[in-house]
């Protein structure tokens, strides 16, 4: 249930929760404080959860503060209409203070009225180069939300997606260093069973991986792992110093 904030109480709180979504966090971690704020800061908001668009213009909710905006999610995605996917996909804010009367998404209204929700609010969620999808609050009461909570829904939404993108940032750099890891310690296995330079034997990985069609990065992963395999065999098998044998 929300709290009731003041102007500045409401600011304070901004402020707190844009420090809390500068730190490095993963990206389910950062929708989690959204939506669980949204709740928190906007009086009308009964439950939350963001709808995530990913590839070929799949949906799916995320970071839901009950079992309800999921339920809602799956009913919008298989009628495709929806508040929800109306701000997801057309860069808006979209708000719905009658679902009884909604006239926009008639069977999705329906459904939602079925269920106890009575309006909505939902805010498009992007970052410089994509749409990340909408950060959806539901209220259990008719005309649940004002101008006011749109500014301060906007403001949670600008922040879910700087800090997403922040963290899809690092997760990718984070990959990105340890496949050079992988590379390098490939290719020192190679060089020392080989002897050969860095040079070629980086040349080979890359054949290899023309060759079988796989991902350079698998091949490094697969020779790290076969020689990290052979070498503790060879540790098993070779006796003790004070061995008899």
């Amino acid at each position: 249930m929300a709290v009731s904030t003041g102007g500045e109480d409401l600011g304070k709180r901004m402020a707190q929760l844009a420090r809390e979504f500068a730190a490095p966090a993963e990206v389910d971690d950062v929708l989690r404080r959204v939506t669980h704020a949204a709740v928190e800061l906007i009086p009308g908001a009964d439950c939350a959860d963001v709808l995530v668009v990913g590839g070929r213009r799949q949906f799916e909710s995320k970071a839901a503060t009950s079992d309800l905006p999921a339920y809602l999610a799956a009913v919008q995605i298989a009628l495709g209409e929806g508040p929800c996917l109306d701000a997801a996909t057309r860069d808006a804010t979209v708000r719905a203070d009658h679902l009884r009367g909604e006239t926009r998404w008639p069977r999705y209204a329906c459904a939602a009225v079925e269920v106890g929700v009575l309006s909505m609010l939902t805010v498009h969620l992007y970052s410089h180069s994509s749409t990340l999808g909408a950060l959806n609050l539901y209220s259990f009461r008719v005309a649940g939300f004002d101008r006011g909570d749109e500014a301060t829904a906007e403001m949670l939404g600008t922040h879910a997606a700087l800090a997403t993108a922040a963290a899809s940032a690092h997760r990718q750099m984070t990959s990105v260093l340890a496949s050079r890891d992988l590379i390098g310690q490939a290719k020192g296995m190679l060089m020392e069973r080989f002897h050969i330079d860095a040079i070629r034997a980086f040349e080979l990985l890359r054949r290899l991986s023309q060759e079988r069609n796989t991902p350079l990065v698998r091949i490094a992963e697969e020779l790290v792992a076969t020689g990290s395999r052979l070498a503790s065999s060879r540790s098993a098998d070779r006796p003790a110093a004070d061995d008899p044998r």
